[in-house]
């Protein structure tokens, strides 16, 4: 079967499409025949080598996170899953490889995927979603009737969010672009700020949490809403003390994290708020509560119109780090 695989860390990095056996399956595994892989930030840190510390790879690795296909063969401990059944997955971690024809996947990691979505928008699907649902529960562990304001929250992470964080009671604002706005009022939220005409930090105090999608420039406006002992939770920010230690991390990666996080940390302090970062898991129960929040509001994610095979991997790998992509980008076999 062929494979797009890293053969070495590299700022530069490009993946290499590589003729491999197909895996065999352990007894707790389902064989995938991949029909869609998305592309994601994530593959740049990887490739980059900038996540090497929360998981290092042996090379080569073949590439790719979370995908959706159809079940050829299952192990003797697979319970729930049969060949035939279309399925869609936000692989492990440490055990990742969708930019293959074929993927052997631990069952606790799968999910049926939606039946309002095709494969090519089901694969768009796991990592924003278990993002949310985890960032949600896990990180802030969030009450109902509590608010939570999203800045920049009109993207592809938005389109899950708000759905999951109404399911559980919230208010919710956001903040993005004009062209999200009704769709965004149509799933919920309570405000929403088109950013080129309104700054949301001139309008919101004593907010909950506050879930960061931009980054560092957007740091001081993020604590200035938040109420005192609130949370903010980051996609992007990096990894700091907190992360490391919930993580039983070892001693010297603590120490590294604690240095990287530092910074953000001392803000964070001074503003009384705590800092989080997430790191998101494959959870095969979660992702099927996400399927059903899926189907039940009718979510179609956003994915990029520019149709990708396995051999155009690098290209896609492009658009995702500098292109400006209309949604999920996905290789389509």
């Amino acid at each position: 079967m062929q494979a797009a695989q890293l053969l070495k860390y590299d700022k530069n990095f490009k993946l290499v499409i590589k003729d491999i056996p197909v895996p065999e399956t352990g007894d707790d595994e389902v064989l995938v025949k991949v029909r869609a892989a998305a592309v994601n930030p994530l593959e740049m840190l990887i490739g980059t080598g900038s996540v090497k510390l929360v998981q290092d790879y042996s090379m080569p690795v073949t590439m790719g996170n979370e995908l959706s296909g159809i079940v050829e063969s299952v192990g003797k401990n697979v319970k729930g899953f049969k060949a035939g059944d279309k399925v869609y997955s936000r692989l492990p971690l440490d055990r990742i490889g969708a930019f293959a024809e074929y993927v052997a996947v631990d069952y606790h990691a799968i999910a049926i995927k939606p039946t309002n979505l095709d494969f090519v928008h089901s694969a768009a699907v796991p990592l924003t979603g278990l993002t949310a649902y985890q960032g949600l529960t896990e990180e802030l562990e969030v009450q109902p009737g509590q608010s939570v304001m999203i800045p920049g929250g009109s993207g592809s992470f938005g389109q899950m969010a708000i759905p999951i964080a109404k399911e559980m009671g919230m208010k919710v604002m956001v903040s993005g672009n004009a062209r999200s706005e009704q769709s965004a009022i149509d799933m919920g939220v309570e405000q929403y700020f088109d950013y080129r005409k309104q700054n949301y930090w001139e309008h919101l105090k004593s907010v909950d949490y506050v879930i960061d999608t931009i980054g560092n420039k957007e740091l001081n406006h993020e604590l200035q809403i938040l109420k005192s002992g609130g949370k903010l939770l980051s996609l992007i920010m990096g990894p700091n003390r907190r992360f490391a230690k919930d993580r039983n991390l070892s001693f010297l990666k603590t120490t590294l994290f604690s240095i990287a996080g530092s910074k953000i940390d001392k803000k964070a302090k001074q503003a009384n708020v705590e800092y989080h970062f997430i790191f998101v898991k494959s959870n095969g129960e979660q992702l099927k509560k996400i399927t059903k929040i899926v189907e039940e509001n009718k979510i179609e994610p956003a994915v990029d119109p520019t149709e990708f095979k396995l051999t155009e991997i690098n290209e896609a790998l492009e658009l995702v780090a500098n292109g400006h992509p209309k949604g999920k980008v996905v290789i389509r076999f």
